[in-house]
């Protein structure tokens, strides 16, 4: 191989990288050329058909196996993921689950360069984020906010009925920073309802801002999946706008869903989630962006 050259432009007999010297603080900056650019498209081609390939493969097989690598977000991991790798486990023994943490985005990339072959994600219904391109998603279920409030605040007086959101403007909340997904959802949520809230702490783990729920006796509006387990002091009420929920999807790589393992995979979820819907598979051929 030719000093300084890579690999593809040894082979390619064309530059498809430069250098730029200019000095920065990360150091030297490298850049595809237009034939690098080229080339990184055929290189997406060409996965793509081996992986098509890999999956005819597998379609024969009378029992899913092999390694299968999912990534889930923080709070589906108890609910969602811990259960579904003891089912795979039990039904299907010659599966082997890897489960990687992952926030929806982060997720969808994995998935994109093919580092994982599912993604566990969600979406706020009122931030209105676009479906991403280039994969195909299964809606699981719809999980609805919920407001937590202490047994005693005035607008948990009557049992089990919903909390409007105006109800808590008076008082100093616990909300998720404004810059995450559910932070912004509340926010938006509040300000549509008339109002900005008053926030005392900002974190954006669920499990920490019960526990200031319950010290500091502050409301938090948070997904009613991650209100399952609370203290004794708290109670979790629907909040009045039934729209205001986050979706919960897994996502594959166009016509993954059609391989034994993965297909196994989704049927496990399906059968956790509480309200499982049918299978919408929304399938998109851009790339994401």
């Amino acid at each position: 191989m030719a000093p300084g050259r890579t690999r593809a432009e040894t082979a390619a007999w064309c530059p498809v990288l430069i250098t730029s010297e200019r000095a920065s603080s990360t150091g030297r900056s490298i850049y595809l050329t237009p034939a690098g650019h080229r080339l990184a498209e055929d290189t997406e081609h060409v996965l793509d058909a081996l992986e098509r390939a890999q999956r005819h493969l597998r379609s024969h097989a009378t029992e899913p196996v092999g390694p299968l690598h999912l990534a889930a977000f923080p709070s589906a991991l108890a609910p969602l993921a811990a259960p579904l790798s003891q089912a795979l486990e039990d039904a299907h023994p010659g599966l082997n689950l890897h489960i990687t943490e992952a926030e929806p985005e982060l997720a969808v990339r994995l998935l994109l360069q093919r580092r994982v072959d599912l993604a566990l994600v969600y979406r706020y219904t009122n931030l209105a984020d676009p479906v991403p391109l280039g994969v195909e998603t299964h809606q699981l279920h719809v999980d609805p906010l919920a407001a937590v409030v202490r047994r005693d605040h005035p607008a948990a007086a009557a049992e089990g009925s919903p909390i409007a959101l105006r109800d808590l403007a008076h008082t100093p909340w616990i909300t998720a920073p404004a810059d995450t997904a559910c932070g912004a959802a509340v926010l938006h949520a509040c300000r549509s309802a008339g109002f900005t809230p008053r926030i005392q702490h900002t974190c954006s783990d669920f499990n920490a801002m019960i526990a200031l729920a319950a010290r500091g006796g502050h409301p938090v509006v948070l997904p009613r999946m991650a209100a399952v387990h609370l203290p004794p002091t708290l109670v979790a009420r629907p909040v009045a706008d039934p729209t205001l929920a986050r979706t919960i999807e897994i996502v594959t790589r166009i016509d993954a869903g059609h391989e034994p393992a993965i297909g196994a995979c989704l049927d496990v979820l399906r059968s956790l989630t509480p309200s499982s819907t049918d299978d919408r598979a929304v399938r998109m051929t851009e790339q994401y962006g």
